[in-house]
């Protein structure tokens, strides 16, 4: 209880924290809340669960689900991947999975909510992060009923125990798909196609919340532990999908001098624009090598059936069910997808094998504070100077920042140096 009680208390200083620094309309999420730091955390330390119930005949148990997006779209299509491998390993029918497509964060999701539980759902899932309130409001009117929430932040907060929220250490993923990409660069240079001082990243990024921060700094972090000298250059199109303005942010990027391209958007536009300009770039979700042939290296990416089997099982089994859950490389829930070994640089696939086995065993810290600094201090240094910064000081110890042990959702939020990521 403790443990749950020390990551809700800590989860609620970064969320008020972020709150007071934040400014904009109803889909400016504070950073601090977002789904990436929240999620992350809840991995290892916020492991006290709720909702538990009495066990469920598995011929009987109706699993809803609820997506922003649909199969067309690289973040929903890893999510329904992940139901579908959790209703083969579990033996469920088709009729016992109903799915809710293209449900925008609006009261929609309410309303989609509360058919599923009138179709008879034992639990609901929903994957995006604006979908959070509308499905604690659900919870709330159907204690009986189990609903998980990917990205969010509020479940520990909430008190219901029937609300739970999920996410992964995508981090570290992104870190790999990272070194991918740095190794591609160095190759670059070796080549004589660029200089040194021209390895500059650039980045689509959606929205300027923690989910996508997190996401971002832990990518150039990657590429930068192979390749010194390589810089990022962040644009937000502020939307989760839009494949237009995706290419055309990433056409963009390449004429401003980026010489490699990588995302936190849903749709094929970024690699789409990397192979019309002739630069190689690092997908997400999904491979992007069929849209970008000769482009595309490799994608972050999640297993996201781990979840989605286990919150099941535990409604079967009658057993609650984590109130933040998150994992990552240690229980193969996060990886990348496929190199493209017709233009990955030599030499890719060993040294993958190398960060990933360092990422499993524990011994690779992503957010070790010795590998960059915020204005040109460390991180511990702008911790003991107060203010802003002091938020933080419950997710720094033994050298490195804990994403993904305190809650479920991402709470890196710093812009270090090396990256440029204006918000507009």
């Amino acid at each position: 209880m403790k443990k749950r009680m020390l990551g809700v208390f800590l989860a609620g200083v970064l969320v008020m924290g972020a709150l007071a620094g934040c400014s904009g309309g109803a889909q400016q999420t504070p950073a601090g809340n977002q789904a990436s730091s929240a999620a992350e955390q809840g991995g290892s330390e916020a492991q006290d669960a709720g909702g538990a119930g009495e066990a469920t005949d598995a011929a009987a148990i109706k699993v809803g689900v609820i997506v922003i997006g649909d199969e067309n779209e690289g973040y929903t299509e890893a999510h329904l991947k992940g139901i579908y491998g959790m209703q083969e390993a579990l033996g469920l029918s088709d009729d016992q999975i109903v799915i809710k497509t293209n449900i925008p964060d609006t009261e929609v999701t309410y309303e989609a909510a509360t058919d599923l539980v009138d179709q008879g759902c034992n639990i609901i899932f929903a994957n995006s992060f604006g979908h959070e309130t509308y499905m604690m409001q659900a919870a709330q009117e159907f204690p009986d009923v189990e609903f998980c929430h990917a990205t969010g932040y509020q479940a520990a907060m909430s008190g219901l125990p029937n609300f739970h929220n999920y996410f992964t250490a995508i981090y570290q993923s992104r870190y790999v798909s990272g070194v991918v990409a740095g190794l591609k660069i160095n190759e670059m240079i070796e080549n004589g196609d660029i200089l040194e001082d021209d390895a500059m990243i650039g980045y689509v990024g959606a929205f300027p919340f923690a989910e996508v921060i997190s996401g971002f700094t832990s990518f150039y972090l990657g590429a930068r532990s192979v390749c010194p000298t390589v810089t990022m250059t962040v644009r937000y199109t502020n939307s989760w999908g839009d494949l237009s303005l995706e290419k055309e942010m990433a056409k963009q990027l390449i004429a401003d001098g980026c010489v490699l391209l990588s995302q936190h958007s849903d749709t094929v536009g970024t690699p789409t624009g990397a192979q019309e300009g002739g630069v190689p770039c690092v997908g997400y979700n999904i491979s992007m090598i069929s849209a970008a042939p000769d482009s595309a290296l490799t994608s972050a990416t999640v297993d996201w059936s781990k979840y989605y089997t286990y919150a099941v099982q535990c409604v079967l089994d009658g057993t609650p069910i984590d109130v933040d859950w998150a994992k990552g490389y240690p229980e193969g829930v996060n990886l990348i997808t496929e190199l493209n070994e017709g233009i990955v640089a030599a030499g890719t696939a060993e040294k993958v094998a190398e960060v990933e086995a360092q990422l499993t065993a524990g011994t690779l810290h992503v957010f070790d504070t010795s590998t960059f600094t915020v204005g040109g201090k460390t991180l511990e240094e702008l911790i003991a100077e107060g203010g802003d910064y002091e938020k933080y000081a419950p997710y720094v110890s033994d050298g490195y920042f804990h994403e993904s042990e305190l809650a479920s959702a991402p709470a890196f939020d710093l812009i270090i140096d090396g990256i440029d990521a204006q918000a507009d």
